[in-house]
């Protein structure tokens, strides 16, 4: 079930915010039993199958949490322990998101004939996957207690919000929350904007950048880019604006909705193109993601403060690690291998810590061609895409498309460079307190809410991107 869509705006979460508040406000063991059952049932709308290897990985969390918890003392034996809880989760994502990359790649490279397997890949497993080894690190790490009720860890793990589309929330974060948290009007009112404006975010302009995009990279086939180069940037541009408000509004819409229950998740994106060097970018860019391999990859491999060698050692394996995270596809490894030699470079040459006229330009220009790379369905694909950018193997300069697409989809375009940075915190901090700022304020939101509810109910185009993850 996604969130916009109409079982799930219409009925799954009025009911379940209905039953939550008229008859179980009062009684949190309740509370949480009927969130974890409803959360089940919400991943098994599309998924009936792939929820019991969800509830598989749950038992297994709440099984080494405790074993790790009693064995605290013991160093070594923890350890292990750990060593298995890692094994036995990348096992499983491993199996259902790379075993047929993986066979594929062999019979083509070695020759063998290994018969393919047919592996549904269950949505989300990449972040309840994360989830569920964030529980048993942070206890480990003493970042949270180990519950003794399996219930807790099953909430921790499946919270409907955030379970099919992030942001990976860390057990420290909620392990509190999830007894002692306390649901008020304030925050349910905030809840709700921050819904709606995902809302907005991912059907009026993901969804709509997403028609240009795919009409560029679809031109791609026979070794050849059927298309301008004008066409190509243009849909460059397109999927750089369609994944920021795809992932950046389904972060809102989970974050609304956590705080419409009382949880309080971290924010997972930071206006990332405002960012004057890739390292910034990285730390405003899917925050959860970056800070979960920080502290669970990069950290314990010694962070920076190692020797130069080590150093680049160190951000290769954690870039290698984010790529292939995000799928099975030469692609995906491309493109964090591109933010490794990036990274590399602006640490070694300092160049993070530096702003110069040109570092806006230079973070984008290559940001956006790191999408190109992540977006197209290979990387003969992705080359042929890039040097089209640069009218080698293009139709020419332009073309009547890219004059069709912006005299149509203009306003989407103001709108969503308007939205890429903080014009509306400003407007607000600066008119919030009016009468008349908040009448405005209000309208807009309802009008946003009203126009995505419209285009969901049309049946518009509607991709849904996290089926990679």
């Amino acid at each position: 079930m996604l969130f916009p869509s109409e079982p799930f705006l219409f009925v799954f979460l009025p009911v379940v915010l209905f039953l939550y508040y008229a008859f179980l406000r009062n009684t949190k063991i309740l509370k949480n039993i009927f969130l974890f059952i409803a959360s089940l049932f919400f991943y098994a709308w599309g998924e009936p199958v792939h929820v019991f290897l969800m509830l598989f990985v749950i038992f297994m969390s709440y099984l080494f949490g405790l074993l790790i918890d009693h064995f605290r003392e013991r160093k070594h034996l923890s350890k292990a322990i750990l060593a298995l809880m890692v094994c036995t989760n990348i096992g499983i994502l491993g199996w259902y998101k790379y075993s047929t990359f993986v066979l594929f790649q062999m019979n083509l490279r070695l020759h063998t004939n290994f018969t393919l397997p047919t592996v549904t890949l269950p949505i989300g497993i990449s972040f309840f996957t994360f989830q569920a080894m964030s529980y048993v690190f942070d206890i480990y790490r003493k970042q949270g207690k180990a519950q003794k009720n399996p219930l807790q860890v099953g909430l921790y793990v499946s919270l409907f919000p955030q379970l099919i589309a992030g942001p990976i929330v860390r057990y420290e974060t909620i392990a509190e929350q999830i007894d002692h948290r306390v649901e008020n009007f304030t925050d349910f009112s905030a809840g709700v904007v921050r819904f709606c404006t995902g809302l907005g975010k991912k059907v009026l302009l993901a969804n709509n950048m997403a028609i240009v995009a795919d009409n560029a990279f679809n031109v791609v086939f026979g070794g050849r880019f059927y298309a301008s180069t004008a066409m190509a940037w243009l849909g460059a541009i397109s999927y750089t604006l369609q994944i920021f408000f795809d992932f950046s509004g389904y972060s809102d819409m989970a974050i609304g909705l956590g705080k419409m229950f009382g949880f309080h998740f971290e924010e997972n994106f930071r206006y990332p193109y405002l960012s004057a060097t890739v390292s910034e970018f990285w730390r405003r860019w899917h925050i959860s993601l970056q800070t979960w391999f920080r502290d669970y990859v990069y950290f314990p491999l010694g962070g920076s403060r190692v020797s130069k060698p080590r150093l680049v050692l160190n951000l290769f394996i954690v870039w290698l690690l984010t790529g292939v995270w995000h799928g099975a596809n030469w692609t995906f490894a491309a493109w964090g291998l591109l933010y490794f030699l990036l990274l590399t470079f602006e640490k070694l040459t300092g160049l993070n810590k530096k702003r110069f006229w040109w570092s806006h330009l230079y973070t984008m220009f290559f940001v956006t061609l790191g999408w190109v790379i992540f977006r197209s369905a290979t990387l003969g694909n992705a080359l042929i895409y890039i040097k089209a950018m640069f009218g080698i193997g293009s139709t020419g300069l332009t073309d009547t498309a890219v004059l069709l697409f912006l005299k149509q989809d203009w306003f989407y375009y103001l709108a969503a460079l308007f939205c890429c940075v903080p014009a509306v915190p400003l407007l607000e901090k600066k008119f919030g307190d009016s009468r008349a700022g908040q009448w405005i304020y209000a309208v807009g939101l309802l009008a946003v809410f009203v126009v995505s509810v419209s285009f969901i109910c049309n049946n518009s185009y509607n991709p849904f991107i996290y089926f990679n993850f």
